[in-house]
C-alpha cells in the first residue's frame, strides 16, 4: 500500500470517528487516542522513514474495536481493517 492510499484510508477512518454519535465517556477518550494516532499518522505520510518508525497506542485501537462492536459495527470494521493494514506494514 502506498502513502496516498495509506493516507485516503487514514483520513476516511478520522471523518467516521469525527461522525461517530451516542458515544459514552469511555468510548469517546477511546476515539480520542486513536483519532490522536490517525492526526499524527497523517502529519508523517509521504515521509516513508518517519512513518515506519510511528507508533500507535494500540491499547487504544484494539478497546475501540471491542468496545464499540456492537454499538457501531461500520466504525469497528474500519478501525479493525486500518489497524491490520498498519500492522502489516510494521507501523
Amino acid at each position: 500500500m502506498n502513502d496516498e492510499e495509506l493516507r485516503q484510508l487514514l483520513e476516511e477512518l478520522h471523518t467516521k470517528i469525527e461522525n461517530t454519535d451516542s458515544v459514552d465517556e469511555m468510548g469517546s477518550e477511546l476515539l480520542s487516542h486513536v483519532n490522536a494516532d490517525i492526526h499524527n499518522l497523517l502529519q508523517r505520510t509521504g515521509h516513508e522513514q518517519s512513518l515506519r518508525e510511528s507508533s500507535l497506542q494500540s491499547g487504544s485501537w484494539e478497546d475501540s474495536i471491542r468496545h464499540f462492536e456492537v454499538t457501531h459495527p461500520n466504525l469497528t470494521a474500519a478501525i479493525s481493517h486500518l489497524l491490520d493494514i498498519l500492522n502489516n506494514a510494521g507501523i
